[in-house]
């Protein structure tokens, strides 16, 4: 019985192809590959330019990119601690069941703890049953009381573009 080789790594600016098959993929798997606008030099520029504004991990099965995490800094007032949000996690459908998605969960957990976070946050869609047992599994829980708001397009540009307290 052959094991696989199971390794996690922090992206380099190389990867930016591999990120953005990952996130097509990812896309792909949660049916929202229309919302997909993201380019290479896009992920170039926001993971590994002069001020990056995410991270990301490479999941990888005996040599071959399989997942990846991408997580970012967040900051808790109330705790008054750093955080990190985890916007994606992701494992090819080939790749799955041998432990890598625990894997890249586990990596952004160590770094949360490495860089004293108070949090480590993550969104789940509500259909997807699979992810969230397990998350559970893992000892996460499902907030009951928050719910996720977003504005983007014309309704952000709009009220971005307002007076200030307006």
């Amino acid at each position: 019985m052959n094991i696989p080789l199971l390794t996690v790594r922090p992206a380099t600016e190389a990867d930016a192809p591999t990120i953005l098959a990952l996130i097509r993929d990812l896309a792909e798997y949660e049916k929202l590959s229309h919302e997909v606008v993201v380019t290479e030099e896009d992920l170039r520029r926001d993971l590994f330019g002069p001020r990056p504004w995410a991270e990301a991990l490479i999941g990888e099965v005996n040599g071959e990119a399989a997942g990846f995490a991408l997580f970012f800094p967040t900051y808790s007032t109330f705790a008054g601690s750093p955080c990190l949000y985890l916007e994606d996690l992701f494992v090819r459908p080939a790749f799955r069941k041998l432990g890598l998605g625990r894997r890249l969960l586990q990596a952004v957990a160590q770094v949360a703890v490495e860089r004293g976070c108070a949090r480590y946050e993550w969104s789940v869609l509500d259909w997807n049953a699979p992810a969230i047992a397990f998350y559970e599994s893992v000892g996460a829980r499902m907030s009951p009381d928050w719910r996720r708001m977003r504005m983007e397009g014309p309704s952000l540009e709009r009220f971005g573009a307002g007076p200030a307290g307006a």
